[in-house]
């Protein structure tokens, strides 16, 4: 029979529904939560300082596939265009530079910053000031500053909390330093504040904003884009970024041609003192000698001879060149700079190699410009590459300077063979001749420089950057920060979560008894049945005629009792708890009298000896008891208390509080009583001590059929329900089964944990009259009943 009464083969867990209404009371909570939520999110998106983008693209164009570029046979270009295939990942560290982002800064005048004070925020003015401020003259150059100006009317104005009243155009000093302030458009209102940081600061704090990503893979397309407090700012930027990257990049081009336009001038300046000296020595040698025609033979000689030093003359400069570049290369102080002028070179080998290196060394300047430190793998790699370039030109100078050695032997043979032709003509014809050869020679090497340096002069003039700007920047009003929708859509999150993480957490930390559902997935004991909040202020809820949800539950815990009970014909019922205050007084009492409706003679016995509250409960006054019987001092007869109202139910008192309760349990006198009173009584209720608290209940167990165990919502530790699970399982108890005291009603839940029973709100309506129920209001009705419960 026992066996019917498990609840396990029912329980299946909590389901979606269950969670459901476990926090549909919260309902209101979630509904206050979620409207504090959106109100901050309206305050926050009200006050925010909006964040304005703009994006522009720039194309990285490939030189190597320009016209006349890279590909050509000419020396010349090869080792001063810088021709090759540009690093996009160079260009796009080049482009968040800092050194790049001062040039803006300076462009734009942005280390001064203009801010209109708010009673909230102050926004960033930028284009709509209604002033202008001149630095005359900086006192910290290193540190920035702020000040802060207030108008008095349309021309005048204070600064910083000064008394003292300035006018547009009027020069103040204070200790920042020397400033003026001028009229801009619009009319001046209130309060202002202007900024001015130094330029590599405002430099650094921009180029951290700078994003730069490549369009598509395997494209030179580069979009640029930063965010800042001000549209127009941030198109500006974007704008002013791309122009000064251009002008970098011509800047960086034509240092080369500027240092190869110096060579060739100091170059010529010297041929042309030489070529001054050699024909004032020309025309005075004719005019000493009086020689004005020579023979047509000595015309071939010189031209001959001419031809053969301006040969030998050139391979001696090639020398030079070759000695001045090979000497560049070892000097240490020159390992990180290009490589300078060597136009008398046309080896392509040579040429090829030399352009390779300066591209290089234009690429690490690059990474370093990017604020790459000298540590970084990149730049480690590409001094590498640097190094052996350096190791292979100075090799290839090597045998360049052996092949021009023996080419100059094989030419002063020859001269010399033309030279002993000479020498057969008269002296003077000779001596004008080797003049004249001097001449030549320098005018020929005069004439090649001449050319090179209109070439080089056309190549700077027509310098081009290797980008081109494909789309410019333009003001986006719309700000990307903060995103109204996605706001209010995390407050609105925010606001329904914050309340179900502090209920799940108050139900993870709640170690109290809340629902019949904490006891059966902790023990296999029996729950007998439930026991609602009484409302009553009497301690006897039961009663012949009352029909109150309360006596209704003792009634169905009798019957269920029945089926605990079995055959005992009178049966003894020891109800215990786990500590004081759970409910044992009322529910032994409201057991007797639900027993004694039945017309069974019933006794209550208080063996709560320690805190007897059975006959206080009932408004009964002090008795003879348990106590008075088993020292001697009273006779069983005389301890039967009948309880007013109800004839065939009765109670016995405990009698004095004993100095020794426990030992006097044991007294075989206990014996007698029990026999006395089945004798006696139909329906014996033993109200003892708790079992958590003392052993009293153990040792009235022997005289016990079965066992109530009170436990009581909100009020039991869950923990007492292993103590509880050990006892059923240990049988130290007889037929022990559990009774829920006190539930309280709550939105979403039965009488009954979850509404398992349908004993819930709504459900009782016409089945029970509950007299006493007393009128809740909203709140009560959502929130737990908090009323102390007739324990």
């Amino acid at each position: 029979m026992e066996e019917q009464l498990n609840p396990k083969a029912e329980l299946s867990g909590l389901t979606v529904k269950d969670m459901f209404f476990k926090y549909a009371r919260f309902i209101p909570l979630f509904i206050l939560s979620a409207a504090i939520a959106l109100i901050v999110a309206w305050v926050y998106l009200r006050y925010a300082t909006p964040i304005y983008t703009a994006q522009g693209s720039i194309l990285i164009k490939n030189e190597s596939n320009r016209p006349g570029g890279g590909g050509g046979d000419d020396k010349f270009e090869d080792l001063f265009m810088n021709s090759g295939t540009s690093n996009i990942q160079n260009e796009m560290e080049v482009l968040k530079s800092r050194p790049l982002m001062e040039r803006v800064v300076r462009a734009l005048d942005l280390d001064v910053n203009y801010f209109a004070v708010g009673k909230i925020r102050s926004p960033n003015i930028y284009k709509n000031r209604p002033f202008n401020l001149q630095i005359l003259e900086i006192a910290d150059s290193i540190n920035g500053f702020s000040l802060n100006i207030k108008f008095k009317g349309d021309h005048t104005f204070q600064v910083n909390e000064n008394d003292q009243t300035f006018m547009f155009g009027e020069t103040f000093r204070n200790n920042h330093g020397v400033f003026k302030l001028t009229r801009a458009t619009g009319a001046p209102g209130n309060e202002y504040t202007v900024s001015w940081q130094p330029v590599h600061v405002k430099a650094n704090e921009l180029a951290r904003e700078i994003a730069v990503v490549p369009k598509t893979q395997g494209t030179g397309i580069l979009l640029i884009n930063i965010q800042t407090t001000n549209p127009d700012l941030s198109a500006d930027i974007i704008n002013q970024l791309m122009t000064e990257y251009q002008a970098a990049n011509i800047e960086d081009k034509q240092t080369t041609m500027i240092q190869t336009l110096a060579f060739i001038d100091d170059r010529m300046a010297k041929l042309q003192t030489e070529l001054d000296s050699i024909e004032r020595l020309v025309l005075d040698y004719r005019q000493r000698h009086n020689i004005l025609f020579e023979d047509q033979q000595t015309t071939d000689y010189l031209t001959q001879l001419s031809e053969t030093d301006q040969q030998i003359y050139d391979l001696r400069m090639q020398g030079n060149v070759i000695n001045e570049v090979d000497q560049y290369l070892k000097d240490s102080r020159n390992n990180y700079q290009r490589v300078p002028s060597a136009l008398t070179l046309s080896d392509p080998t040579l040429n090829g190699l030399i352009a390779a290196y300066n591209a290089a060394q234009l690429d690490r300047k690059a990474l370093l410009d990017g604020n790459a430190p000298e540590g970084n793998i990149v730049v480690q790699q590409k001094q590498q590459e640097i190094e052996k370039l350096r190791q292979s030109i100075i090799e290839n100078l090597a045998n360049l300077e052996n092949s021009n050695n023996a080419l100059i032997g094989s030419l002063r043979s020859r001269s010399s063979s033309v030279e002993s032709q000479v020498r057969l003509l008269p002296a003077r014809i000779r001596d004008l001749v080797e003049i004249e050869r001097q001449k030549e020679s320098k005018l020929a090497l005069y004439t090649f420089f001449l050319q090179k340096r209109e070439e080089t002069a056309i190549s700077q003039a027509s310098t081009i950057s290797n980008s081109a700007v494909v789309d410019k920047a333009y003001p986006n009003k719309t700000p990307v920060e903060p995103n109204p929708r996605n706001i209010r859509l995390m407050a609105l999150l925010i606001g329904l979560a914050l309340p179900a993480l502090i209920i799940f957490a108050m139900e993870l930390l709640n170690d109290k008894v809340n629902t019949r559902y904490d006891i059966e997935r902790l023990t296999d004991a029996p729950i007998l049945g439930e026991i609602g909040h009484a409302y009553s202020e009497s301690a006897l809820v039961v009663t012949k005629t009352s029909r109150s949800m309360v006596a209704e539950q003792f009634r169905s815990i009798r019957s269920n009792l029945q089926y605990v009970i079995g055959r005992a014909e009178k049966p003894v019922i020891l109800v215990t708890s786990s500590f004081s205050g759970e409910g044992k007084s009322f529910v032994s009492t409201n057991m007797g009298a639900v027993m004694a409706l039945t017309g069974k003679k019933t006794v209550v016995l208080e063996f709560d000896i320690r805190k007897p509250k059975v006959l206080s409960g009932l408004g009964l006054s002090k008795r003879p008891g348990i106590t008075n019987f088993i020292v001697g001092n009273a006779e069983l007869a005389e301890l039967p208390i009948q309880v007013p109202g109800y004839p065939d139910l009765y109670v016995i008192s405990c009698g004095p509080v004993p100095p020794n309760p426990a030992e006097l349990l044991l007294d075989p006198k206990i014996t007698d009583l029990f026999s006395w009173l089945k004798n006696q009584f139909d329906v014996i209720i033993i109200d003892t001590a708790p079992i958590g608290m003392v052993s009293d209940a153990m040792t009235l167990a022997q005289f016990a059929d079965n066992s109530l165990y009170i436990v009581r919502q909100e009020y039991t530790f869950k923990k007492q329900i292993g103590l509880i699970d050990e006892i059923y399982h240990e049988k130290k108890l007889p037929k022990l089964s559990l009774i829920l005291n006190d539930v309280k009603m709550k939105a979403g839940y039965g009488y009954y944990g979850y509404g398992r029973y349908g004993y819930g709100k709504g459900y009782g309506e016409g089945y029970y009259i509950d007299d006493n129920h007393q009128p809740r209001s909203w709140w009560q009705r959502w929130m737990p009943v908090r009323k102390k419960a007739k324990v």
